[in-house]
């Protein structure tokens, strides 16, 4: 082969991608596979279930390595820190039938395609492998698997328009029809008998039909018919939800799979077909009228309308241009950079409006089909969620681990007892198996979901959805909330405050509205009335809320009805406003939209170009204002451009620069670029909207910054108008400073500068910005001491601190508050900087531009309309912050409860075990139905009641633990298992030393008592023994005893105990007595045991397998449990509780938080110099030295050190 094997035997899929997976190559070998038939048959199918469970093994055991290339079973794992396997059966695609001869062959699709390197020779095969609904085919020439189902990625601007304009022909059209597979999103409905199948093979049902056999061949006859019913109740009850879960999904995708679509054939013209015969590369025709989108497409010619609301939870309207003809040698997506979306149309979106150009038709070429389109990608992401790495899991499966370490130290003792005392060797096996069943409680699972079942009622009921339950628990960890600010901090919509006009470079009166008599008509009127992307849609005007305030300030109206004769350009489909009833009068008749070229995140700006009817064409541009000046003449802008725009942001004003430029006669509109287009302009002036704070943001962010939870703003925004923002909203204090971050690199060289100004308000009447006097300096020198202070920074000083100054930034971020103007993938990598200094982050935002940090964060809050936005694990149905602060509070109580649910499990399961193994040292145990009571009346009714208890209304200024092995629960849980052991021994080793005690005759305690009270002679005691005797003896079962019946007692009630004591209502819960239906749960079983304590019915405690003692033992076990209940009680509140106590022992033990964030602020509290003000570095020039431990970030996503208490 030439290769290395072991490198060809292996490969990565997807690099890079979220779903990056290894890939290894194995060849099935027949001994070995005759070999593992033969251990199936012998295992009893105990090996075949092994294997289900561990597909590696299986593929281990039955294949032998080989190079990808021979291969027909791969092995993938994925790359994250679960590392899980998945086995794939290679398939061969032959598309012989299709390619006639050989001189047909290449012309199947241009060479160099992954279509043309994928078909073997002479075979005329294709190699290939299906992972998560996605196809892959094997390439010779790379010797990889690649994805197909999308277009290469290397495809120029320009090539896409010569190779896919005209369309594929039908024979290569058929070949890639083969190759990719059918262009549908199909989840088909899992039939019921293969959910059952899947949920019993779950390790803990198989656990639990161990347990049911071992039972019943103990004669537990009515224990394990119990829990045969509970399993069976609660594997239907999985198996209906997921089914509904199913068919839910099933129906959410199957509207759009087959639609009627046309396509364009290379030299034949139209032809219409079904969308699931469409391949990448095939050549749309978009018609007039609404049509949902069958895959993801390029749009090549015109322009359309889209409603992305499903994609995005945002139901405005979204306007996508062409994509230009660009000569580059530029792959398209990196020439169009972040905004190549605006070229692309999703699946599962709906075009409302189609605009052609002088080309006549709207064509779109397809990119992406079936599971690789952006509809897919979502239904995959519900269909394969990834797997959440928190804390609270890893230790319960550590947990899990102990307790069976425990288990077998009692199988040891168990195995040691009965076997000295001669039992047969069935016995001792049945006896030793029966301790695993009782330490390892089976419904542990069960009970910690219960939690979060709940708590996700409580928040549907708050209008909060959830579509990641795990991530709920989560939520109780949060310590910072980075936010959006437009929609989410503030109102959606935008107040029109004022227009300030500017002509021959000077600024002009500021014109208000509304009071202001009526714009006058001139420049900046006309860019306001034509410079947006508003379309007429169910007779309303739609689009971008500032768009819409804007437009509706000129007092035109929008013509959408028909097609326009634009000169020199035939009959194109194009938008023409004109003046309404109540405008002033104009010059004009109308102006018609010409093209867009549609805002954008990334470039803080949108134009078009515009025609008076009758006139000549003219570009308008509207932006970011700083954004705008840079593409003006210099000579345009007024020389206080500067000064106004800080005057109008320091106010918390959002400011629109307008700008325009005539266009040379002659010019087609459809043939300039944008960067032709956006450069040499007029500036106009500068457009003042205002943007109320929402009624609720300030509380919240006050609850929030109470509960020492950060707070942090992330906009799109003007720097200026930002800090505002958070000043007015609370985010910043009055009294802190603000320290304004500028990175920016020097022209002509790779290096760049970092430069520290504080901000300062606005006290004087020329305002300036910044004050350089020694008094100034030395007041915020003090704020800046006592660590009052926060740094702003926009998107582009935040790219070049993390491309230059990478080790300043874990500094910046710690007391970053503001950060502007940042574009969606800022966002993101900011939300992922800030979990890699062991932050729990929070991320609200309304939809679109916050896809990515929504999905990135710990917790991801949309406020969306939809209910359940794709991209976020949450969505609130009301758009508004309190959700936040709700979402924690739910969060930390989840937690807590969790954390009860755990305790409580492992001591009821420690309580059984100890008194089971107490009784085995005199080979005796429990009986069937003291199992019974104690596993379903107490314990689970007692799993089940005890989550219901709610949310404690006010946040604390600290979280729970985050472990479960933190010390004070570990603590807790140690103590509370030796009062038990203490108690359970105390009671067996007295009730041996009572005078009335036999160890043979169960009766003698009652008798000598009714021998003294009724004074009967000798005889007709020994009557009476002999009657009573022989009436119960034959019912007696072995179980009988005066231990058993102590023990029992004992053990049952301190499970009550126990439960009781673990409830923690307040800091993070309500009070325990909050939660009725758990308070009457434990009175209704306590009096139940008190009755089994002091009833003597010989029915009742000959069915229960109990003995009668006197009443004076029976109040001193009464006396045992009360004592313990008052010290485990005590210990528990007075200690485990106790968070002074703990604080001060961190303090004693001088114990700090591992967490990252932390060690940076002990290191910056020593550090005189930071932050450094009105100075500058160079990054070649200085080279700071990063601290020991901050070098080097893991990135423990859904993991944080930190030991909170």
């Amino acid at each position: 082969m030439g290769e290395n094997p072991a490198k060809s035997h292996y490969a990565q899929l997807n690099q890079g991608e979220e779903n990056e997976m290894e890939i290894f190559g194995y060849k099935t070998q027949g001994c070995r596979k005759a070999l593992c038939i033969a251990g199936y048959i012998l295992s009893c199918g105990a090996l075949l279930l092994l294997f289900y469970w561990k597909p590696e093994w299986d593929v281990w055991a039955n294949c032998i390595r080989c190079s990808l290339e021979e291969a027909d079973i791969v092995l993938l794992r994925t790359t994250d820190e679960f590392r899980t396997y998945s086995r794939k059966t290679v398939t061969w695609i032959s598309v012989s039938a299709l390619i006639e001869s050989r001189s047909d062959y290449p012309a199947t699709a241009e060479e160099d395609s992954i279509f043309s390197k994928a078909i073997m020779k002479p075979s005329l095969q294709v190699k290939s492998i299906q992972v998560q609904k996605i196809r892959y085919v094997w390439n010779i020439y790379a010797k990889e698997f690649q994805k197909v189902g999308a277009l290469e990625d290397h495809h120029t601007c320009s090539a896409i328009h010569a190779k896919f304009g005209s369309g594929l022909t039908c024979n290569e059209q058929n070949v890639r029809s083969v190759i990719c597979g059918p262009n549908t999103i199909d989840v088909p409905v899992i039939p019921v008998w293969k959910l059952l199948i899947k949920e019993v093979l779950n390790p803990f049902y198989v656990f639990q039909l161990f347990s049911v056999c071992l039972w019943f061949a103990e004669d537990y006859m009515e224990y394990a018919t119990a829990i045969i019913i509970m399993s069976l109740l609660s594997i239907f009850l999985t198996v209906y939800d997921l089914r509904q879960q199913s068919i839910k999904l099933h129906r959410l995708v199957e509207s759009h799979n087959n639609i009627m679509v046309t396509v364009c054939r290379n030299k034949e013209g139209f032809q219409e077909l079904e969308s699931h015969h469409l391949v990448p590369g095939d050549t749309l025709v978009l018609k007039e009228g609404k049509t949902l989108l069958p895959c993801d497409a390029i749009l090549i010619s015109g322009q359309c309308v889209v409603n992305e609301s499903m994609l995005t939870g945002e139901s405005i309207p979204v306007t996508k241009t062409h994509l230009p003809q660009a000569d580059n040698f530029k792959p398209w997506r990196m020439h169009c950079a972040e905004d190549y979306k605006k070229h692309v149309l999703f699946c599962g979106t709906e075009v409302i409006q189609t605009k052609a150009d002088d080309r006549g038709i709207v064509k779109a070429v397809v990119l992406r089909t079936g599971f690789n389109t952006a509809k897919g990608d979502l239904v995959r992401s519900i269909l394969y969620p990834k797997p959440m790495n928190f804390k609270l899991y890893r230790d319960a499966l550590r947990f899990l681990m102990c307790l069976i370490a425990f288990a077998a130290i009692g199988m040891i003792y168990a195995v040691c007892v009965f076997a000295l005392n001669g039992e047969e060797a069935g016995e001792v096996v049945k006896k030793a198996l029966d301790v695993i069943t009782i330490a390892v409680p089976p419904a542990l699972p069960a009970a910690l979901t219960t939690g979060i079942i709940y708590t996700q009622r409580r928040l549907k009921k708050k209008g909060i959805f959830c579509i990641s339950p795990q991530r709920i628990n989560m939520c109780g960890q949060l310590n910072l909330i980075c936010f959006d600010k437009t929609g989410t901090l503030t109102e959606d919509g935008l107040d029109l405050w004022g227009l300030l006009p500017s002509e021959r470079n000077c600024f002009q009166d500021i014109h208000n509205f509304p009071v202001d008599r009526s714009l006058p008509w001139g420049p900046a009127f006309r860019a306001m009335a034509v410079c947006h992307s508003l379309i007429v849609w169910q007779g309303k005007i739609q689009g971008d809320p500032l768009d819409v305030k804007m437009f509706e300030a000129t007092n035109w109206v929008i013509d959408d009805s028909s097609g326009h004769q634009i000169e020199g350009q035939g009959s194109t489909h194009a938008t023409v406003v004109r003046p309404g009833p109540k405008a002033s009068s104009a010059p004009v008749e109308g102006i018609t939209i010409l093209h867009q070229f549609p805002f954008s995140s990334a470039l803080q700006r949108m134009s078009v170009i515009a025609q008076e009817i009758g006139g000549e064409q003219q570009i308008f541009t509207k932006g970011a204002p700083e954004m705008v000046a840079m593409l003006c003449r210099a000579e345009t802008v007024p020389s206080n451009f500067e000064n106004k725009l800080l005057l109008y942001t320091a106010q918390g004003f959002r400011v629109i620069g307008l700008a325009c430029k005539s266009l040379q006669a002659g010019k087609q509109s459809t043939d300039l670029t944008r960067e032709e287009v956006e450069s040499d302009l007029t500036f106009l002036g500068l457009l003042i909207m205002e943007n109320r704070l929402k009624r609720e943001t300030k509380p919240v962010l006050e609850e929030l910054s109470a509960a020492r939870i950060r707070s942090v703003m992330v906009t799109g925004d003007n720097i200026q108008t930002a800090v505002t923002v958070a000043k007015n909203a609370g985010m910043i204090s009055p009294t802190n400073r603000v320290i304004l971050v500028e990175a920016n690199q020097i022209p002509g060289s790779l290096s760049a500068s970092i430069t520290w100004k504080p901000l300062e308000e606005n006290k004087t009447e020329d305002y300036r910005s910044l004050e350089d006097d020694s008094q100034t300096e030395r007041r915020i020198r003090l704020a800046l001491e006592s660590g009052q202070y926060h740094f702003a920074m926009s998107g582009k000083s935040y790219q070049m601190v993390t491309q230059h100054f990478r080790h300043l930034l874990p500094k910046l971020l710690l007391n970053g508050t503001v950060f502007a103007r940042m574009s969606p993938g800022q966002k993101s990598s900011l939300v992922e900087e800030f979990q890699k200094l062991d932050y729990f982050v929070g991320m609200c935002g309304d939809g679109a531009n916050d896809c990515g940090a929504l999905k990135v964060a710990h917790a991801g809050i949309s406020l969306s309309e939809q209910e359940a936005s794709v991209a976020s694990p949450f969505t609130s149905r009301t758009p508004s912050i309190a959700c936040v602060p709700e979402l924690i509070r739910e969060g930390r109580a989840a937690l807590v409860t969790s954390f009860c649910m755990f305790k409580y499990m492992a001591l009821y399961s420690t309580i059984q075990y100890l008194g089971v193994l107490l009784l085995y040292w005199q080979l005796n145990s429990f009986g069937n139905y003291q199992f019974l009571f104690q596993d379903l009346a107490i314990t689970t009714v007692i799993g089940v009641t005890m989550s219901f208890t709610g949310a404690y209304p006010k946040l604390v200024p600290y979280r729970p633990p985050s472990q479960l092995v933190s010390p004070p629960l570990l603590l807790s849980v140690v103590l509370n298992i030796l009062f038990s052991l203490s108690m359970q021994i105390f009671g067996f080793v007295a009730v041996q030393q009572q005078p009335w005690y036999s160890r043979t005759d169960i009766h003698s305690a009652c008798l000598s008592m009714n021998n003294h009270m009724e004074n009967y002679s000798s005889i007709s005691s020994l009557g009476l023994h002999g009657i009573r005797g022989e009436a119960l003896e034959q019912t007696d079962n072995g179980y009988k005893s005066y231990e058993n019946t102590t023990v029992w007692l004992l053990s049952t009630i301190n499970c009550l105990i126990v439960a009781l004591v673990f409830s923690k209502g307040k800091p993070f819960r309500q009070p325990i007595y909050t939660n009725y239906v758990f308070i009457l749960v434990l009175i209704g079983q306590l009096g139940i045991c008190l009755f089994l304590v002091f009833a003597d019915i010989d029915d009742l405690y000959s069915k229960m397998d109990l003995v009668c003692t006197p009443t004076m033992w029976r109040i001193s076990m009464v006396i045992m449990l009360a004592v313990t209940l008052a010290v485990s009680f005590l210990v528990e509140e007075a200690v485990i509780e106790n968070r002074p106590l703990w604080l001060l022992l961190k303090k004693t033990f001088q114990y700090h938080s591992k967490s990252h964030y932390k060690r940076l602020q002990r290191v910056l509290e020593q550090d005189s110099a930071w932050p450094p003000l009105n100075e500058t570095f160079f990054s070649d020039s200085v080279a700071i030295s990063v601290e020991g431990n901050m070098g080097g970030h893991s990135n423990p996503t859904f993991d944080s050190n930190e030991d909170a208490l």
